[in-house]
């Protein structure tokens, strides 16, 4: 009776396959292509912002003395107007997500997030149609109440708008849109935290909410704030939106009831780009690259937090 032994694989390394190669070539030229279109928007951004940058009084629009003057009204209300957005999405988009997950019967959630999901579909469009429409002119009487009752409060000084085109409405609007965006992650974040977290924390004697306090939030942390900063990117580059909601002007000031709000640089932009000539157009095209420069510092500044956070996880 003879035995048959296999042949010895030759040594050296192993071929590499046509599939193989093909695939890594494509990630390759896919990751540079997407470095090579960053670095050219944002040369031609710089290239076209230094006669603006450089530009002396009188050159400018609104007659400001230097382009820094000019540019910061505008990152003023673009920060604030989705500071304030997220101040107001932020926990119902939590708060929604867990829900989701972790407290509402299957098929409701289910229900729910569909829901979710297509209402992140809605065009920026209708959102601005709502608000003009409809969200406006509905909190134009509780504007007026708070400017009278609560006017001694800096946010809520008046005279109030009459329309509600305000900040605050943009804001409201801008917290409907990212909603969506934020409760979807948040809730895939929730439905990963390992199942013996949670039920160890249960055996403990925790009621759901403290197991949710203990185990879930801790572990979804990073996540969470990774749904923050993608809802705020979403919220600094809005542009029809705002500028149909909006009645802009170059100030800057907290009051959020008052008719002359402070405009943002993607609805001024907008607004302003048609009819622009001359200086006006590279004036326009700097406050670009100053929305990309604050962008990529928030991005930065995202992944900054979620790599502190990146050493907990479901195996310690």
């Amino acid at each position: 009776m003879t035995s048959t032994t296999a042949p010895a694989t030759p040594a050296g390394k192993a071929k590499i396959r046509l599939g193989d190669r093909v695939f890594s070539t494509t990630t390759v030229v896919s990751g540079a292509l997407i470095l090579a279109i960053l670095a050219a928007v944002a040369l031609f951004l710089i290239v076209q912002s230094i006669p603006a940058i450089l530009a002396g009084p009188g050159e400018l629009p609104n007659d400001a003395s230097n382009f820094w003057v000019y540019v910061w009204p505008l990152v003023f209300g673009t920060i604030w107007a989705a500071f304030l957005a997220l101040l107001m999405a932020t926990p119902l988009s939590i708060g929604i997500a867990l829900f989701i997950s972790h407290y509402a019967p299957r098929r409701i959630a289910q229900v729910l997030g569909y829901i979710i999901d297509l209402l992140a579909a809605v065009p920026s469009v209708v959102f601005g149609l709502w608000g003009i429409t409809t969200l406006g002119p509905f909190v134009a009487p509780l504007y007026a109440w708070l400017a009278e009752h609560v006017g001694w409060f800096p946010l809520f000084t008046g005279p109030a708008s009459g329309t509600g085109k305000t900040i605050l409405t943009a804001a409201i609007v801008l917290a409907v849109m990212v909603i969506p965006i934020m409760t979807a992650i948040c809730r895939e974040v929730f439905l990963q935290t390992p199942r013996l977290h949670e039920e160890a924390a249960l055996a403990l004697g925790a009621t759901r909410w403290e197991m949710v306090k203990m185990a879930v939030l801790p572990f979804a942390r990073s996540g969470m704030v990774s749904a923050i900063m993608l809802g705020l990117g979403r919220a600094l580059g809005e542009t029809l939106a705002i500028a149909m909601v909006l009645s802009p002007a170059f100030v800057v000031k907290f009051a959020v009831l008052q008719a002359q709000s402070p405009n943002t640089i993607a609805a001024n932009i907008a607004l302003q780009f048609p009819e622009a000539t001359g200086i006006s157009v590279n004036a326009l095209v700097a406050s670009g690259l100053v929305l990309f420069v604050v962008t990529l510092l928030v991005n930065m500044l995202a992944r900054a937090i979620v790599n502190r956070r990146k050493a907990f996880s479901g195996a310690n």
